[in-house]
């Protein structure tokens, strides 16, 4: 067998053995029998939240497992075939069965990676807010790219995008905008955003053409599940409403039917603009619910989680990732270090190894603090 055969052999080995760790593959079997045995008893529909919830672990388990199987019996199959090939000296057998085996590769360490989403709300849907920073139309113009960049990169995920609300700037781009994301581990992938993104360019809106430096910044948030309760009562909300309107001032209103809801105790403020005024109350409130959520998986994982805690004021000191498009071509995470000069691409929403790489880093940092808890 070719080195080249037997180190992408040894990369799927170490995906499934990581795999096999997360999912705590000795006992999955037993646990996926146990939940069978739960789903066939009458009575759990009487609970239709617990019912809804244990649905839908067991699904990601069995997912999970045959996903396991999968992977091992490829990787036996065609480590097989190869042996047979080289064996009767059939070039062409040999030649499919690692092609065979590369693909397996890319797909263990897709998985392997996913394994890494096992936040508590990592499954969730997602809320993603850009608000532009100091520097008037060109901060304005980076938030709508940036914008437009989580659109594209959920639209190629084939996620479901949701614009909740949007403030135009006053000569191009937004000055705000929030989405809700839908799909699986929506949350998961997305949270690594939150912080501030830094773009540096030559200007479009200045006649001398220098370098401008704008600021943007993005928070993500988990969408709530029904049957996690979060009590808000109505003395610490305040409900405003006012009228919305589009790009440059069109399609305005005639009726003041978005609605913007702060809460005192922590002063966060949600909208939505873009429904009915009780649509816009009820999708707002939800929002709400999601921050406060999100305030507290903070508070549970602070001593992990500082960077992300830390967001800040959309300036300098508190970027998390740079743009850089002149005088040079190059994107860099400012927290792992993984950088790239396809600047396009990324914008175009190719983010997948910024995301990984934060991802990983988060769940080193957990394995550490856990480590050192039980010191």
């Amino acid at each position: 067998m070719r080195a080249e055969t037997q180190a992408t052999a040894d990369s799927i080995r170490k995906s499934l053995r990581l795999l096999g760790q997360r999912l705590d593959w000795d006992t999955a079997p037993h646990r996926l029998e146990e939940m069978n045995a739960i789903i066939e008893d009458g009575d759990l529909w009487s609970d239709p939240a617990r019912a809804q919830k244990l649905m839908r672990d067991r699904q990601r388990l069995s997912d999970a497992i045959d996903t396991y199987r999968h992977i091992e019996r490829e990787l036996a199959d065609n480590l097989e075939l190869i042996e047979l090939g080289e064996a009767e000296s059939d070039a062409e057998v040999v030649a499919d069965a690692e092609a065979a085996l590369k693909a397996l590769a890319a797909t263990a360490a897709q998985k392997e990676l996913e394994a890494l989403l096992n936040g508590e709300a990592d499954g969730n849907d997602t809320f993603v807010e850009i608000n532009a920073g100091a520097g008037g139309t060109e901060s304005c113009d980076w938030a709508s790219m940036l914008a437009r960049m989580y659109v594209r990169w959920a639209e190629k995920k084939g996620y479901q995008v949701e614009l909740m609300s949007e403030n135009p700037g006053e000569e191009a781009g937004i000055r705000s905008a929030a989405y809700k994301v839908s799909g699986p581990n929506a949350y998961g992938w997305l949270k690594s955003e939150s912080g501030v993104h830094r773009l540096v360019r030559i200007s479009p809106y200045d006649s001398a053409a220098r370098r401008h430096t704008s600021f943007s910044s993005v928070w993500v948030y988990p969408v709530v599940d029904d049957n996690i309760e979060i009590d808000i009562p109505d003395r610490d909300i305040r409900i405003d409403t006012y009228r919305s309107s589009g790009a440059g001032g069109q399609h305005v209103n005639t009726t003041d039917s978005a609605v913007r809801i702060t809460h005192l105790p922590t002063n966060i403020v949600v909208t939505s603009s873009m429904k009915s005024q009780h649509q816009n109350r009820e999708i707002a409130m939800n929002a709400l619910r999601s921050r406060l959520y999100q305030l507290e998986l903070d508070k549970r994982n602070a001593a992990i989680n500082a960077a992300h805690d830390a967001k800040g004021d959309a300036g300098w000191g508190n970027q998390i990732r740079s743009y850089v498009l002149q005088p040079y071509q190059m994107v860099k995470d400012l927290r792992t270090g993984v950088e790239t000069s396809d600047t396009q691409g990324v914008l175009d929403g190719d983010l997948d190894a910024f995301m990984a790489a934060t991802l990983a880093m988060d769940v080193a940092g957990k394995s550490r603090a856990e480590a050192n808890a039980e010191d």
